[in-house]
């Protein structure tokens, strides 16, 4: 558990052109929505429409005054359950930063939704009741963040007022909570008593806590380093449009992580061709260097087959070639995924037809066990699956890369998403070399079977 008394003068802050994705988690009525609509109504991110809007609601169903979930409870069914059933995305800044938040469902059936707005976090904010402590979905949300390896993780002790501020109830649930992230895995936990309904330690500091000298949760998000050195270490470029342009072909898309250079060697995977990088075009202007999640277009020094979903690498660690993924998903759609099933996998820009080989394990969140063989995953269920495509791969362990090591399985009859994936740091079998070798092991007419 990390504390730091610093505020939101901090020079030391980063600049305001930095982003945030953050998520918030919790079970139901432990104030995450009013955790969210008091963040963005002390940080001036709410205009006076969407405020008297919230206001005839509130006054609507009897509320003395606003209510602040109100504010990203935006679905009429939501409103009037006054739960969350679904993500409500809010983007805000403030003079130091930009964020995009995602305020996620509690409910059990909801998980799939979690995984969903936590995916591409940064930071997960776990709220529990101050009167209840760490519970079963408090765990399940702990594991889910460890599991999507999200590096920051803020548990907020909401509710304090009800609890008349007291710290060692605080000091209590900080301790049993960080020990079993801990035990799970997750980097750094940082713990804040807080009391959305009241505003404190949310934005301003809070006068009824003078034993607490930590941060407030804006100045935590505001301050807290971002990034998982994407800018750094091996580069990865997923090819999304070629462009032809005066004869010359330029390829575009994002680079997912590292940098690029004029005159750089790199890889065009699957295929293993190898050639240099003879520009590159940043915002219609010519670049020497690029860096990790910019949007560019690449010319290459010699002309081979280069097309969408072809990945331009470089750097020490270059991706697995592989037909053969082992990984843990989540399920998301209603239907059961099952052993045998033909699915499309979609890594990055590229999308192949895909066969689920087995399934040999689904995870119990409630203690962490695995339930061997299952045969099946249902909507919510976390499990290990092998799954083998028609086509080579470039991928990276999900614990190197977020980006490169995710991946979704698509119902190829209606596109709707199966489940999210990512992949394990092992693999079923070794790389083929090349895709040529990879392709050698055939498939049939309609190349399913293979």
């Amino acid at each position: 558990m990390s504390s730091d008394s610093t505020t939101a003068g901090d020079p030391a802050a980063p600049p305001a052109t930095t982003l945030l994705r953050f998520a918030t988690a919790g079970s139901v009525d432990d104030g995450k929505s009013t955790l969210v609509g008091r963040l963005l109504y002390d940080s001036k991110s709410v205009l006076a429409d969407q405020m008297e809007a919230v206001e005839q609601a509130s006054r609507s169903r009897g509320a003395e005054g606003p209510d602040m979930a109100l504010l990203t409870d935006g679905l009429r069914a939501e409103r009037e359950q006054g739960i969350t059933i679904d993500v409500a995305y809010r983007y805000f800044a403030t003079s130091r930063r930009r964020f995009i938040l995602a305020d996620t469902p509690g409910h059990v059936q909801y998980t799939r939704n979690m995984v969903t707005g936590a995916s591409t976090a940064e930071l997960t904010v776990i709220l529990v009741d101050a009167r209840n402590g760490v519970v079963e979905q408090t765990r399940r949300h702990a594991a889910i963040a460890a599991l999507l390896r999200v590096p920051h993780v803020v548990l907020a002790v909401n509710k304090m007022d009800l609890v008349d501020y007291r710290e060692p109830v605080f000091a209590r649930i900080a301790r049993e909570f960080t020990a079993y992230a801990t035990e799970l895995g997750v980097p750094e936990v940082t713990a804040i008593p807080v009391s959305a309904l009241r505003g404190d330690n949310v934005v301003e500091p809070s006068a009824r806590m003078d034993w607490y000298g930590g941060r407030t949760v804006l100045e935590h998000l505001e301050s807290v380093e971002v990034g998982d050195g994407a800018a750094g270490g091996s580069s990865r470029f997923p090819v999304q449009v070629v462009i032809r342009h005066e004869g010359e072909r330029h390829y575009a898309g994002q680079l997912l992580t590292g940098r690029f250079r004029v005159g750089e060697t790199v890889t065009v995977q699957p295929s293993g061709r190898v050639t240099t990088i003879a520009a590159l075009d940043l915002l219609g202007q010519s670049a020497d260097v690029v860096s990790a999640g910019s949007s560019l277009s690449v010319r290459l020094a010699d002309e081979i087959d280069v097309g969408r979903g072809d990945m331009l690498t470089s750097g020490p660690r270059p991706p697995r070639i592989t037909r053969e993924i082992d990984a843990t998903v989540c399920h998301v759609a209603d239907a059961p995924l099952t052993v045998g099933q033909r699915v499309l996998l979609k890594h990055t820009t590229r999308t192949v037809k895909a066969i689920v080989e087995d399934i040999p394990s689904r995870l119990t969140l409630d203690d962490l066990s695995q339930h061997p063989r299952p045969g099946r995953l249902v909507a919510n269920d976390i499990g290990r699956v092998r799954v083998r495509t028609a086509d080579p791969l470039a991928v990276d362990s999900y614990a190197d890369s977020r980006r490169t090591g995710s991946f979704l399985l698509i119902d190829p009859a209606d596109g709707t998403t199966l489940a999210a994936g990512m992949v394990g740091d092992s693999f079923a079998a070794a790389a083929p070399a090349s895709a040529a070798s990879a392709a050698a092991s055939g498939s049939d007419a309609d190349g399913w079977d293979f």
